[in-house]
């Protein structure tokens, strides 16, 4: 009867939100890495060009090379930060696992359960 109660019973206090945050953090900054070096493979290939001033009729197809220079600066600070081995590559349902866990870690944000 003990066990059953201590399962009926059992209550676990939500995590706060600086518990959560510095996960949500890691997430957002895998998932943006991942768009980045998507970004870097349509560079090489020629599918987007560098620019020096920004062209907003090509917006999908130029990227300014100031901008992409701090995006090089971010990456490489990204795989300093958590090594290439927490940077992927992941198959798409292993994407849409992070993704899905960022969503649910702002919701939750979002309703101030913390």
């Amino acid at each position: 009867m003990t066990e059953l109660s201590l399962e009926i019973d059992f209550n676990e206090e939500p995590r706060a939100l600086s518990e959560v945050l510095p996960y949500l953090n890691k997430l957002q900054e895998q998932i943006w890495y991942n768009r980045h070096k998507n970004r870097e493979q349509k560079i090489e290939a020629g599918e987007i060009k560098l620019v020096k001033k920004y062209q907003p009729g090509n917006a999908h197809s130029t990227i300014v090379q100031d901008i992409w220079q701090g995006a090089q600066e971010a990456a490489y600070r990204v795989e300093t930060d958590y090594g290439l081995d927490e940077l992927g590559p992941w198959d798409d349902f292993e994407w849409g696992f992070l993704n899905g866990k960022m969503a649910a870690i702002r919701w939750m944000a979002t309703l101030r359960l913390f």
